[in-house]
């Protein structure tokens, strides 16, 4: 099989991952019964109940969405594969897919007194994450080079230190989230934020 054939099934696989980790999001969030609505508002109220759901899913959505569009712009940045990025590769979907279960944690128990070990659990998935990601990077250039030759060592090395320093923010947070847990969240939805800002920057 030649290397674009392989690169294009690689690409196809992970993208049919992304795509099922980010539909199972929506699972979680439950329509109300019906029998418990008997009018106009209680169905507002039981809408309105439901923001922990709705808040989980945008904040998990938007960050799936992100390492997908970071995902797409490095494949189109190489030109083969190795043994060491399929695993890899694969290492980074399996962290992908764990999501929608410390999704649904989050958004049965943010509203909770039980919101720490929540907050918590899913701080420690974004971890793992980032070593996937600080994994996956790695083996662009070893043990062979599979990037094209704009993409530069300069790039490279720039995402990489984009890496570290997420690592090193989400082992923080989840560390601070065993004492406060909503501010090391709301540092790590502004994380997600930046993540997004920098998605939208072209290449260099």
């Amino acid at each position: 099989m030649s290397e674009s054939k392989s690169l294009i099934r690689v690409e196809a696989f992970s993208d049919g991952v992304f795509a099922i980790a980010i539909t199972l999001l929506i699972l979680e969030i439950k329509v109300p019964e019906i029998d418990s609505i008997h009018s106009t508002s209680d169905l507002v109220n039981a809408l309105f109940h439901l923001w922990p759901s709705f808040f989980a899913f945008f904040y998990s959505f938007g960050g799936i969405l992100v390492q997908w569009i970071f995902h797409h712009n490095l494949f189109i940045l190489l030109d083969k594969t190795s043994r060491r990025l399929l695993y890899t590769n694969g290492f980074l979907l399996l962290t992908i897919v764990l999501f929608p279960f410390p999704t649904a944690l989050l958004a049965q128990y943010i509203n909770t007194e039980y919101a720490m070990p929540a907050i918590v659990f899913y701080g420690s998935v974004t971890v793992i994450n980032s070593l996937a990601w600080l994994l996956f990077y790695r083996s662009i250039d070893k043990p062979k080079i599979l990037r094209i030759s704009i993409f530069s060592d300069k790039l490279l090395n720039k995402i990489k230190r984009s890496n570290y320093f997420t690592l090193i923010i989400y082992t923080s947070t989840t560390l601070l989230a065993v004492w406060f847990p909503y501010t090391a969240l709301i540092i790590n939805i502004a994380l997600w934020l930046l993540w997004i800002r920098w998605s939208l920057v072209e290449k260099e």
